[in-house]
């Protein structure tokens, strides 16, 4: 039986000609993201904002998740989200901070009893203020930070230091395009885009370790292949697996967007674009970066010397 070749393994595209586009045209994108965010700024849920949350549960013990939110969203107040969670029949609405203070959030109260009292039972009211909500942000970048760090730190042991940098490198890189993203989609930027951007980065590094590895291999195989030959020569051997995983990862996030519903909405478009823009950076970043970190030099020099250690004779 004849496999399936998706990649043909002759193939040998050469993605290294491109790093004199790849980063005058990173390097844009990233301006644009970064005035994107500041000018435009990111569209924060209720996670972030502060409001009303309210656990409820159905008296006949099957809550109507379309009928709950179809109600909720015609109190017109504001952003809602509403989520099944626990036993069957417990039902939680968020409600986005009104203003009025203490009596805007009592309203909101009194309007949902008003509303779901008959059918459901009110277990939980709880008002989200922006402080906590502020420690919120703060929780979700000190976590992005410390992934970062922890990579780096693992990376510079399995590989070179060279690696570590162009590892980080195409991450911020990610990173900074997927805030962009947020920034000028206006999508919601709620507790699940933190998951999704934490996801994100790791899809990214796997992707730039599987290239790492196969780069660090024919480094020892090919001493004297000039580097960028090199670099197309390890790419290529892992496109296959790169397109895979890709496709089928993207066909995944996909059946998220069209069925998933809006709660996770943001989680699910944020992954698509990470899964396009990391991809990207694995190839057309990461490793051109190690032609001007000269990541062969340092391989070689240190191969060499230990070829010279094995071989010297014993002064006994």
């Amino acid at each position: 039986m004849k496999l399936l070749r998706i990649i043909p393994d002759d193939t040998s595209f050469g993605f290294m000609a491109f790093r004199r586009l790849s980063f005058p045209f990173s390097a844009l994108l990233s301006v644009i993201s970064v005035a994107a965010f500041f000018a435009i700024g990111l569209n924060f849920g209720i996670d972030f904002t502060g409001g009303t949350l309210i656990e409820m549960k159905a008296n006949s013990g099957k809550a109507e998740i379309a009928s709950v939110r179809s109600v909720a969203a015609e109190l017109d107040l504001g952003d809602v989200e509403v989520q099944e969670f626990g036993n069957q029949g417990e039902v939680s609405l968020r409600f986005g901070l009104q203003p009025g203070g203490d009596k805007g959030q009592q309203a909101v109260v009194e309007r949902a009893r008003s509303n779901f009292g008959k059918d459901y039972e009110f277990r939980r009211v709880e008002v989200v203020g922006p402080r906590v909500s502020g420690e919120l942000v703060q929780s979700g970048i000190l976590g992005v930070v410390l992934s970062i760090v922890a990579v780096l730190i693992y990376l510079w042991f399995r590989f070179e230091w060279q690696f570590a940098v162009g590892a980080v490198i195409a991450t911020l890189h990610d990173l900074v395009l997927t805030m962009g993203f947020f920034a000028i989609t206006q999508i919601e930027f709620n507790m699940t885009s933190i998951a999704a951007i934490l996801t994100i980065v790791g899809y990214s590094l796997n992707d730039t370790v599987v290239v790492f590895d196969r780069i660090r291999e024919l480094l020892r195989k090919y001493k004297k292949m000039p580097i960028a030959e090199l670099l197309d020569l390890s790419i290529n051997s892992t496109l296959s697996r790169t397109v895979m995983t890709s496709v089928t990862t993207s066909l995944a996030l996909l059946a998220l967007v069209l069925f998933g519903g809006s709660v996770i909405k943001s989680f699910s478009w944020a992954m698509i674009f990470g899964v396009v823009i990391g991809t990207y950076s694995s190839i057309f970043i990461a490793a051109p970066v190690l032609i001007y970190l000269g990541a062969r030099v340092t391989t070689d020099t240190q191969e060499t010397a230990s070829e010279a250690a094995e071989t010297k004779p014993s002064s006994r």
